[in-house]
């Protein structure tokens, strides 16, 4: 379930970034983001990593040229990814597309790909990602600043590595995606997207009298609690795999009727209640799972090809005592009546608040998000060089709150097995409670470095 890794470093020579254009004229117009795209939560930068083996049928071809060439095409119709995001009145935002482009940066690494592969780096964190990844100075805001910043790094192997970061108000998983496949169909030799894009963001737009008829608990205001926002200079990551047998281990300590809940179900009710033991809030914390719920297969409210952020959280909410003390079905019943909540009401009564309540951030204090990425599509980009042996996110996004989201990412371990990667980030002591605590009821061997016992003293058995 979790293994340690030996350090790999290596060496990135870049050539300077530099703008990327629409191939063709584009519209200067304005378009405004919906009362979903613009709240607080999503003004972040979101960093996203693939990774490609050498392919002998493309011998003589170069990713970065193919890459660069085709994402100048596909921006003929996403042109407002070309374009800034500005701030109005009751801070909405609205895209200018300016047709001023994206970031692009090319670049070498001597280092192969079975490198990663040996030294288990082919999963979050990943080494150096500053170097697969440059930040360009200057370029990350979510106002006025480029919206997408792109690397192809080659390798000595013949493979490569596409790295991208995208503003999050933007677009959601499904939306970069979208956008990432009209390039992959370009690079193809496509003229046309075989999704045409759709904006249309009107139709998360709030009411015309905005009215909250249900109260999102997600957007809560706490007030200062033991329960804090993580410190960004506290904080490690790393991921664990969960495969058949971890999650069918899991899922026959319930009781019967709550073993045909979902695989999300399960593995989000199980971290979301290890964290919380591992963090060690006091008993009468209140403590949230926001529930990532999206909304395009929700409802048949949006259009095919639409591709800003079509999601709502809403919240599943207790006490740290009570996550902690009842066994793991009542954090599974917890998240499956969150998830029973979101309806077109929900959603609207979202977008109101926003307009209403100044587009507030979702409650940070005490709360864990899990997005599902599952079947979003990221490993089944293909550029030419076939699909990526990892496709999704490098790390949380930047500007957010630090160990706030995790994700869920398909994955083939070592041997062969598919199943979910977590990447999690906790302070530094609470990581130890939690692999401690995460190997001991899966009777994992215990892994290298994690050797105090002591700590199994103050931590509740997690079923």
């Amino acid at each position: 379930m979790w293994s340690s890794r030996t350090c790999l470093v290596f060496k990135v020579e870049r050539c300077e970034p530099q703008f990327v254009f629409p191939a063709k004229p584009t519209p200067h117009e304005y378009k405004q983001l919906s009362d979903i795209d613009d709240q607080e939560s999503l003004r972040f930068q979101q960093p996203i990593i693939q990774f490609y083996e050498y392919n002998q049928s493309m011998e003589g071809r170069d990713p970065v040229k193919v890459i660069k060439e085709a994402v100048s095409k596909t921006l003929v119709f996403y042109y407002p990814f070309a374009g800034r995001v500005r701030e109005g009145l009751g801070r909405k935002l609205y895209v200018e597309c300016t047709g001023e482009g994206i970031l692009f940066i090319e670049a070498n690494a001597d280092v192969s790909l079975d490198q990663f592969q040996d030294s288990s780096s082919l999963q979050p964190p990943f080494p150096c990602m500053d170097q697969l990844l440059y930040h360009v100075p200057n370029s990350d805001g979510i106002l006025d600043s480029p919206l997408l910043l792109i690397q192809v790094t080659r390798l000595k192997c013949g493979g490569f590595i596409f790295a991208m970061r995208f503003n999050h108000t933007m677009c959601d998983g499904y939306g970069i995606v979208q956008f990432m496949t009209a390039v992959a169909e370009m690079a193809h030799g496509a003229h046309t997207p075989s999704v045409l894009p759709v904006w249309e963001r009107t139709l998360l737009n709030s009411r015309d009298i905005p009215i909250i008829t249900y109260l999102p608990h997600e957007y809560d205001q706490v007030g200062d609690t033991n329960a804090t926002k993580i410190s960004v200079n506290d904080i490690v990551q790393r991921s664990f795999f969960f495969g058949p047998t971890e999650i069918s281990t899991i899922r026959e300590t319930l009781p019967i009727h709550l073993r045909h809940c979902s695989s999300f179900e399960l593995l989000s009710a199980y971290i979301w209640r290890l964290r919380t033991i591992s963090l060690q809030f006091s008993p009468n914390e209140e403590v949230r799972f926001l529930c990532l719920v999206n909304l395009r297969f929700k409802f048949n409210s949006l259009p095919s090809g639409y591709y800003g952020n079509a999601f709502a959280f809403p919240a599943a909410f207790t006490t740290a005592g009570k996550l902690c003390q009842n066994p793991l079905g009542y954090a599974i019943e917890l998240v499956k009546k969150a998830k029973a909540e979101m309806t077109e009401e929900y959603i609207k009564s979202v977008a109101d608040l926003m307009v209403i309540k100044g587009r507030p951030h979702c409650t940070a204090i005490g709360s864990f998000l899990v997005s599902d990425l599952k079947k979003i599509g990221f490993g089944e980009v293909d550029f030419g060089w076939g699909k990526a042996i990892y496709g999704g996110p490098a790390m949380e996004g930047v500007g957010m709150v630090p160990g706030l989201i995790s994700f869920f990412v398909p994955f083939n371990n070592r041997v062969g097995e598919n199943g979910i990667l977590v990447p999690i980030c906790l302070p530094t002591l609470a990581m130890e409670r939690f692999v401690i605590e995460l190997n001991t009821i899966s009777k994992v061997k215990q892994p290298i470095g994690f050797e105090n016992h002591k700590l199994l003293k103050n931590i509740k058995s997690a079923l």
